[in-house]
């Protein structure tokens, strides 16, 4: 009855550090991929707008020339 209490309450301790760490390194990589979002968000911010088709004339109407 003793070895089985022991052996329980062990399973339970490696059980609680597994969790532990599992939430730590859950923890760091919603961290890394929140730095990875905020980067990207940067790059693309500082990418120029793509310009317009031009409005008159016979060039660049119905084709982006600027491709």
């Amino acid at each position: 009855m003793d070895t089985a209490v022991n052996a329980a309450v062990g399973t339970a301790m490696a059980l609680q550090q597994h969790n532990a760490d599992q939430q730590s390194q859950m923890s760091l990589i919603k961290e890394s991929l929140n730095n990875q979002a905020s980067h990207v968000s940067q790059l693309m911010e500082s990418v120029s707008p793509q310009q317009s088709l031009a409005t008159i004339g016979t060039v660049g109407t119905q084709i982006n020339t600027y491709a």
